[in-house]
């Protein structure tokens, strides 16, 4: 595997390339928590939801997780056999590149998604990331280390367009990956299951996270499609812009 190391893009005419359509798929409860205030997985959807999520990542190219929902969740990232099928047929790979995105670099090569070859896995972090990391991390997938804090998010999905021909990501979480998204104008459509719970709690994050702050521009969405499965309720969006 490799490890490719950038330094800060210049922006410009140069800069501004391509990216790929992102589509963002959640499932919150009535209340808009998507998850507990200690952040711990919770089961709270039905298997039409998980069914859902598994279709929307076998249409994309690539499926794009936070280091943070990763960790918590720990999956796979994988879909299944009918659906591998399903994107051959469409002369699509077998299944979308996995594309990790953290900050500090800090992730153990022993989660789960590490543990099936079912297709190659692309990790963007910055220079943070310690060198014991890299030099494990580094077997297991491509590296792109950059300058700065945080994961340039557009100059990622650029590279993703450019180097891996990804015209499709699944954007899966977690809500501080989404929110950065969102900040940055890289959201196309969400897809938002609606579950018949309430959790309450100010620290339990919503479909943003924790944060208090609004967001740079009120986000205008277009709901372009709806259906009721027995409790539950599918919406799909489309960003205004």
């Amino acid at each position: 595997m490799r490890v490719i190391r950038k330094g800060s893009q210049r922006k410009g005419k140069s800069y501004i390339l391509k990216r790929p359509f992102v589509v963002a798929t959640f499932a919150m409860t009535v209340d808009g928590k998507v998850t507990t205030r200690n952040f711990t997985p919770v089961d709270f959807t039905s298997r039409e939801d998980k069914l859902h999520l598994f279709r929307q990542r076998a249409l994309a190219d690539a499926v794009v997780i936070g280091h943070t929902s990763l960790r918590r969740d720990n999956v796979r990232l994988g879909i299944p056999s009918e659906l591998q099928k399903a994107r051959i047929k469409r002369r699509q790979t077998q299944a979308p590149i996995r594309v990790i995105v953290s900050g500090k670099g800090n992730i153990d090569s022993q989660l789960k998604v590490f543990q099936s070859d079912i297709s190659p896995i692309v990790i963007f972090s910055t220079r943070r990331m310690p060198r014991k990391y890299q030099l494990t991390l580094s077997k297991k997938a491509t590296l792109h280390l950059s300058d700065g804090k945080h994961v340039d998010l557009a100059a990622m999905l650029q590279t993703l367009r450019k180097e891996y021909g990804v015209r499709t990501v699944a954007c899966e979480g977690g809500p501080t990956l989404f929110r950065s998204l969102l900040e940055h104008d890289l959201v196309d459509q969400l897809n938002l299951t609606v579950a018949p719970y309430m959790f309450g709690g100010a620290n339990a994050p919503t479909l943003t996270g924790l944060s208090k702050d609004f967001l740079p521009a009120s986000v205008h969405c277009h709901l372009v499609d709806m259906r009721v499965v027995g409790e539950e309720c599918f919406l799909t969006y489309r960003i205004k812009r």
